[in-house]
Protein backbone atom coordinates (compact mmCIF):
# COMPACT_ATOMS: atom_id res chain seq x y z
CA UNK A 1 0.00 0.00 0.00
CA UNK A 2 1.19 3.42 -0.51
CA UNK A 3 2.25 5.45 2.09
CA UNK A 4 0.80 9.15 1.42
CA UNK A 5 0.91 11.87 4.32
CA UNK A 6 -2.44 11.05 6.36
CA UNK A 7 -2.04 7.63 5.61
CA UNK A 8 -5.39 7.53 3.77
CA UNK A 9 -5.99 5.24 0.90
CA UNK A 10 -7.17 6.78 -2.53
CA UNK A 11 -8.61 5.52 -5.11
CA UNK A 12 -9.11 6.81 -9.11
CA UNK A 13 -12.53 6.21 -10.31
CA UNK A 14 -12.07 6.30 -14.35
CA UNK A 15 -16.21 5.73 -16.77
CA UNK A 16 -14.65 3.77 -19.17
CA UNK A 17 -16.54 4.92 -22.82
CA UNK A 18 -14.92 4.35 -26.21
CA UNK A 19 -11.92 6.37 -25.23
CA UNK A 20 -8.85 3.61 -26.35
CA UNK A 21 -6.60 6.03 -27.92
CA UNK A 22 -6.75 8.43 -24.91
CA UNK A 23 -6.93 6.22 -21.57
CA UNK A 24 -3.56 4.93 -21.72
CA UNK A 25 -2.40 8.46 -21.51
CA UNK A 26 -4.48 9.03 -18.48
CA UNK A 27 -3.47 6.18 -16.75
CA UNK A 28 0.12 7.26 -17.52
CA UNK A 29 -0.39 10.48 -15.47
CA UNK A 30 -1.32 8.41 -12.66
CA UNK A 31 1.01 9.67 -9.64
CA UNK A 32 2.32 6.99 -7.24
CA UNK A 33 0.86 8.27 -4.34
CA UNK A 34 -2.86 6.99 -5.91
CA UNK A 35 -3.39 3.43 -4.28
CA UNK A 36 -6.13 2.01 -6.55
CA UNK A 37 -7.38 3.05 -10.06
CA UNK A 38 -11.10 1.54 -10.48
CA UNK A 39 -11.94 1.41 -14.12
CA UNK A 40 -15.49 0.32 -14.65
CA UNK A 41 -16.04 -0.59 -19.04
CA UNK A 42 -19.45 0.95 -19.67
CA UNK A 43 -19.93 -1.66 -22.41
CA UNK A 44 -19.15 0.80 -25.61
CA UNK A 45 -17.72 -0.26 -28.84
CA UNK A 46 -14.32 -0.14 -27.95
CA UNK A 47 -12.80 -2.57 -26.10
CA UNK A 48 -10.89 -1.68 -23.04
CA UNK A 49 -7.17 -1.88 -23.47
CA UNK A 50 -6.60 -3.84 -19.66
CA UNK A 51 -2.91 -4.66 -21.70
CA UNK A 52 -1.68 -1.30 -22.55
CA UNK A 53 -3.53 -0.08 -18.99
CA UNK A 54 -0.95 -2.40 -16.95
CA UNK A 55 1.97 -1.33 -19.32
CA UNK A 56 0.79 2.46 -18.25
CA UNK A 57 0.39 2.75 -14.58
CA UNK A 58 3.21 2.92 -12.18
CA UNK A 59 4.26 0.15 -9.75
CA UNK A 60 2.89 1.25 -6.63
CA UNK A 61 -0.71 1.78 -8.19
CA UNK A 62 -3.24 -0.81 -7.94
CA UNK A 63 -5.68 -1.14 -11.01
CA UNK A 64 -8.83 -2.97 -10.71
CA UNK A 65 -10.81 -3.74 -13.88
CA UNK A 66 -14.83 -3.76 -13.71
CA UNK A 67 -17.64 -4.10 -16.10
CA UNK A 68 -21.21 -2.97 -16.50
CA UNK A 69 -24.03 -5.30 -17.46
CA UNK A 70 -25.13 -2.80 -19.60
CA UNK A 71 -24.57 0.83 -20.82
CA UNK A 72 -25.64 3.04 -17.74
CA UNK A 73 -23.65 6.30 -18.65
CA UNK A 74 -21.15 8.22 -17.16
CA UNK A 75 -23.15 8.37 -13.74
CA UNK A 76 -23.87 4.93 -13.64
CA UNK A 77 -20.57 3.96 -14.09
CA UNK A 78 -19.37 5.51 -11.50
CA UNK A 79 -21.30 4.75 -9.15
CA UNK A 80 -20.40 1.17 -10.02
CA UNK A 81 -17.23 2.58 -8.99
CA UNK A 82 -18.50 3.88 -5.74
CA UNK A 83 -19.56 0.62 -4.38
CA UNK A 84 -16.59 -0.82 -5.03
CA UNK A 85 -14.58 1.62 -3.38
CA UNK A 86 -16.56 1.13 -0.27
CA UNK A 87 -15.77 -2.55 -0.69
CA UNK A 88 -11.71 -1.93 -0.37
CA UNK A 89 -12.36 0.34 1.94
CA UNK A 90 -11.08 3.39 0.58
CA UNK A 91 -10.87 6.98 2.47
CA UNK A 92 -11.29 9.24 -0.30
CA UNK A 93 -12.51 8.52 -4.00
CA UNK A 94 -11.63 10.75 -7.12
CA UNK A 95 -13.55 10.51 -10.44
CA UNK A 96 -12.05 11.95 -13.52
CA UNK A 97 -12.73 10.81 -17.35
CA UNK A 98 -10.93 8.48 -19.60
CA UNK A 99 -10.89 11.42 -22.46
CA UNK A 100 -7.38 12.69 -21.64
CA UNK A 101 -9.25 16.03 -20.39
CA UNK A 102 -8.45 16.76 -17.14
CA UNK A 103 -4.86 17.77 -15.64
CA UNK A 104 -3.56 15.14 -13.27
CA UNK A 105 -1.24 17.67 -11.92
CA UNK A 106 -4.13 19.16 -10.12
CA UNK A 107 -4.86 16.03 -7.93
CA UNK A 108 -2.76 17.31 -4.93
CA UNK A 109 -4.98 20.29 -4.23
CA UNK A 110 -8.16 17.92 -4.76
CA UNK A 111 -7.45 15.83 -2.25
CA UNK A 112 -5.65 18.21 -0.11
CA UNK A 113 -8.83 20.04 0.40
CA UNK A 114 -10.30 17.06 1.67
CA UNK A 115 -6.96 15.70 3.94
CA UNK A 116 -6.99 19.33 5.63
CA UNK A 117 -10.77 19.19 6.70
CA UNK A 118 -11.22 22.17 4.08
CA UNK A 119 -13.99 20.58 3.17
CA UNK A 120 -15.57 17.01 2.12
CA UNK A 121 -16.40 17.47 -1.58
CA UNK A 122 -13.63 19.22 -3.54
CA UNK A 123 -14.42 19.64 -7.18
CA UNK A 124 -12.55 21.78 -10.59
CA UNK A 125 -13.85 25.04 -11.42
CA UNK A 126 -13.47 26.31 -15.15
CA UNK A 127 -14.45 29.74 -14.93
CA UNK A 128 -12.05 31.18 -12.58
CA UNK A 129 -9.26 30.86 -15.62
CA UNK A 130 -9.81 33.46 -17.78
CA UNK A 131 -7.29 32.54 -20.01
CA UNK A 132 -8.36 28.78 -20.63
CA UNK A 133 -12.30 30.26 -20.15
CA UNK A 134 -11.16 31.58 -23.89
CA UNK A 135 -10.33 28.48 -25.37
CA UNK A 136 -13.87 27.14 -24.16
CA UNK A 137 -16.59 27.47 -27.35
CA UNK A 138 -18.77 30.15 -26.50
CA UNK A 139 -21.88 28.60 -26.80
CA UNK A 140 -20.59 25.89 -24.14
CA UNK A 141 -19.50 28.70 -21.93
CA UNK A 142 -22.62 30.15 -21.85
CA UNK A 143 -24.56 26.90 -21.67
CA UNK A 144 -22.33 26.31 -18.61
CA UNK A 145 -23.26 29.49 -17.51
CA UNK A 146 -26.53 29.76 -17.32
CA UNK A 147 -26.95 25.47 -16.20
CA UNK A 148 -25.01 26.49 -13.40
CA UNK A 149 -27.10 29.37 -12.24
CA UNK A 150 -29.82 26.88 -12.54
CA UNK A 151 -27.81 24.27 -10.49
CA UNK A 152 -27.66 26.53 -7.85
CA UNK A 153 -31.06 27.71 -7.23
CA UNK A 154 -31.93 23.76 -7.19
CA UNK A 155 -29.16 22.32 -5.01
CA UNK A 156 -29.22 25.05 -2.39
CA UNK A 157 -25.12 25.46 -3.35
CA UNK A 158 -25.10 29.26 -4.17
CA UNK A 159 -21.68 29.39 -3.47
CA UNK A 160 -20.83 26.66 -6.16
CA UNK A 161 -19.57 27.23 -9.66
CA UNK A 162 -19.16 24.83 -12.61
CA UNK A 163 -21.17 21.98 -10.91
CA UNK A 164 -21.85 19.95 -13.74
CA UNK A 165 -17.70 19.39 -13.36
CA UNK A 166 -16.48 15.76 -13.33
CA UNK A 167 -13.19 16.31 -11.75
CA UNK A 168 -13.90 15.61 -8.20
CA UNK A 169 -12.77 14.13 -4.72
CA UNK A 170 -14.87 12.77 -2.43
CA UNK A 171 -14.49 11.03 0.94
CA UNK A 172 -15.79 7.56 0.91
CA UNK A 173 -17.47 7.97 4.59
CA UNK A 174 -19.98 10.72 2.87
CA UNK A 175 -20.66 8.42 0.12
CA UNK A 176 -21.42 5.58 2.55
CA UNK A 177 -24.16 7.90 3.58
CA UNK A 178 -25.81 8.43 0.29
CA UNK A 179 -28.45 6.38 -1.41
CA UNK A 180 -26.95 5.68 -4.48
CA UNK A 181 -30.16 4.47 -6.74
CA UNK A 182 -30.83 8.71 -5.86
CA UNK A 183 -27.93 10.01 -8.13
CA UNK A 184 -28.67 10.02 -12.13
CA UNK A 185 -26.83 7.54 -14.03
CA UNK A 186 -26.34 10.24 -17.28
CA UNK A 187 -25.53 13.85 -17.53
CA UNK A 188 -27.73 14.68 -14.99
CA UNK A 189 -25.01 12.71 -12.41
CA UNK A 190 -23.34 15.91 -10.85
CA UNK A 191 -26.40 17.75 -9.95
CA UNK A 192 -28.27 15.09 -8.52
CA UNK A 193 -25.33 14.21 -6.44
CA UNK A 194 -25.04 17.32 -5.39
CA UNK A 195 -27.81 17.72 -4.56
CA UNK A 196 -28.23 14.79 -2.29
CA UNK A 197 -24.83 16.40 -0.95
CA UNK A 198 -26.89 19.20 0.40
CA UNK A 199 -28.87 16.89 2.84
CA UNK A 200 -25.59 16.12 5.16
CA UNK A 201 -24.45 19.65 4.67
CA UNK A 202 -21.24 18.50 2.60
CA UNK A 203 -18.66 21.31 2.61
CA UNK A 204 -18.00 21.91 -1.24
CA UNK A 205 -14.89 23.63 -2.19
CA UNK A 206 -14.18 24.70 -5.77
CA UNK A 207 -10.44 24.16 -7.37
CA UNK A 208 -9.88 26.73 -10.16
CA UNK A 209 -8.48 24.69 -12.80
CA UNK A 210 -8.67 24.65 -17.31
CA UNK A 211 -10.15 22.71 -19.23
CA UNK A 212 -8.47 20.89 -21.70
CA UNK A 213 -10.22 20.63 -25.13
CA UNK A 214 -9.19 17.75 -27.14
CA UNK A 215 -9.85 16.84 -31.17
CA UNK A 216 -12.77 15.29 -30.35
CA UNK A 217 -16.34 16.27 -30.13
CA UNK A 218 -18.71 15.72 -26.77
CA UNK A 219 -21.73 14.05 -27.66
CA UNK A 220 -23.51 16.13 -25.17
CA UNK A 221 -24.81 19.71 -26.60
CA UNK A 222 -24.51 22.25 -23.32
CA UNK A 223 -26.67 24.62 -24.90
CA UNK A 224 -29.57 22.09 -24.96
CA UNK A 225 -29.02 21.14 -21.27
CA UNK A 226 -31.22 24.06 -19.69
CA UNK A 227 -33.87 22.53 -21.80
CA UNK A 228 -33.64 18.86 -21.46
CA UNK A 229 -32.26 19.14 -17.56
CA UNK A 230 -35.61 22.02 -16.62
CA UNK A 231 -37.97 18.91 -15.52
CA UNK A 232 -35.26 17.48 -13.31
CA UNK A 233 -34.03 20.74 -11.48
CA UNK A 234 -37.36 21.96 -11.06
CA UNK A 235 -37.70 18.61 -9.11
CA UNK A 236 -34.43 18.53 -6.57
CA UNK A 237 -35.96 22.64 -6.19
CA UNK A 238 -39.55 21.62 -4.88
CA UNK A 239 -38.16 18.37 -3.21
CA UNK A 240 -35.48 19.88 -1.38
CA UNK A 241 -37.44 23.04 -0.75
CA UNK A 242 -40.30 20.47 1.06
CA UNK A 243 -37.43 19.04 2.75
CA UNK A 244 -35.26 21.35 4.08
CA UNK A 245 -37.97 23.59 5.27
CA UNK A 246 -41.05 21.93 5.86
CA UNK A 247 -39.78 18.14 6.84
CA UNK A 248 -36.33 18.41 8.25
CA UNK A 249 -37.00 22.16 10.35
CA UNK A 250 -39.33 24.62 10.52
CA UNK A 251 -37.61 28.06 10.96
CA UNK A 252 -37.99 31.93 9.56
CA UNK A 253 -37.39 31.06 5.65
CA UNK A 254 -40.39 27.99 6.51
CA UNK A 255 -42.16 31.72 7.42
CA UNK A 256 -41.37 33.64 4.44
CA UNK A 257 -41.97 30.99 1.87
CA UNK A 258 -45.21 29.44 3.58
CA UNK A 259 -47.00 33.11 3.03
CA UNK A 260 -44.46 34.77 0.10
CA UNK A 261 -45.24 32.34 -2.34
CA UNK A 262 -49.90 32.42 -1.54
CA UNK A 263 -49.56 35.93 -1.39
CA UNK A 264 -47.53 36.46 -4.70
CA UNK A 265 -49.23 33.82 -6.71
CA UNK A 266 -53.11 35.58 -5.75
CA UNK A 267 -51.87 39.17 -6.38
CA UNK A 268 -50.67 37.42 -10.06
CA UNK A 269 -53.61 35.39 -10.39
CA UNK A 270 -56.20 37.35 -8.98
CA UNK A 271 -54.69 40.65 -11.06
CA UNK A 272 -55.18 38.55 -14.21
CA UNK A 273 -58.51 37.84 -13.32
CA UNK A 274 -59.75 41.07 -13.02
CA UNK A 275 -57.82 42.87 -15.65
CA UNK A 276 -60.05 40.38 -17.98
CA UNK A 277 -62.78 40.76 -16.66
CA UNK A 278 -62.29 44.88 -16.43
CA UNK A 279 -61.17 44.85 -19.56
CA UNK A 280 -63.60 43.00 -21.45
CA UNK A 281 -66.16 45.69 -19.76
CA UNK A 282 -65.13 48.31 -20.59
CA UNK A 283 -64.60 49.29 -16.96
CA UNK A 284 -62.42 51.37 -14.45
CA UNK A 285 -60.50 48.89 -11.99
CA UNK A 286 -61.72 50.45 -8.47
CA UNK A 287 -58.88 51.46 -6.54
CA UNK A 288 -59.31 49.02 -3.44
CA UNK A 289 -59.20 46.24 -6.10
CA UNK A 290 -55.97 47.39 -7.79
CA UNK A 291 -54.61 48.41 -4.05
CA UNK A 292 -55.60 44.86 -3.18
CA UNK A 293 -53.87 43.49 -6.24
CA UNK A 294 -50.73 45.66 -5.75
CA UNK A 295 -50.14 45.21 -2.12
CA UNK A 296 -49.94 41.21 -2.68
CA UNK A 297 -47.69 41.56 -5.46
CA UNK A 298 -45.03 43.75 -3.47
CA UNK A 299 -45.55 41.75 0.22
CA UNK A 300 -45.65 37.92 -1.72
CA UNK A 301 -42.36 39.15 -4.05
CA UNK A 302 -40.43 40.63 -1.07
CA UNK A 303 -41.15 37.95 1.54
CA UNK A 304 -39.94 35.25 -1.23
CA UNK A 305 -36.15 37.84 -1.42
CA UNK A 306 -36.13 37.20 2.12
CA UNK A 307 -36.38 33.57 1.57
CA UNK A 308 -33.91 33.59 -1.17
CA UNK A 309 -31.43 35.52 1.08
CA UNK A 310 -32.21 33.25 4.02
CA UNK A 311 -31.24 30.10 1.59
CA UNK A 312 -28.40 31.59 0.03
CA UNK A 313 -27.25 32.97 3.84
CA UNK A 314 -27.53 28.86 4.95
CA UNK A 315 -25.92 27.08 2.00
CA UNK A 316 -23.24 24.76 3.35
CA UNK A 317 -20.00 26.68 2.34
CA UNK A 318 -16.18 26.23 3.30
CA UNK A 319 -14.86 29.09 5.32
CA UNK A 320 -13.78 32.07 3.75
CA UNK A 321 -10.16 31.72 4.26
CA UNK A 322 -10.12 28.28 3.03
CA UNK A 323 -11.34 29.16 -0.34
CA UNK A 324 -9.41 28.54 -3.50
CA UNK A 325 -7.30 31.63 -4.48
CA UNK A 326 -5.66 30.41 -7.21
Amino acid sequence: MNQNKDNQIIAIIIPYYNASSKITKVISAVPAFIDFVIIVDDCGIEPLPEQAILESINELTQVVFLKNTKNLGVGGATKTGFVKAIELNIDIVVKIDADNQMDLGYLPVLIDSLLKDQAEYAKGNRFRDLKALKKMPFVRRIGNLFLSFLIKISTGYWNVFDPTNGYFALNVSVLKQLDLDKIANRYFFEASLIAELYYFKVRIKDITMPAIYNDEKSSMQVWKMPIIFSWNLGKLFVKRIVKQYFLYDFNIGSIYILFGVPLFLFGIIFGIIKWIYFSSNHMLAPTGTIMLITLSIILGFQLLLQAIQFDIINSPRVKNHEQDSN
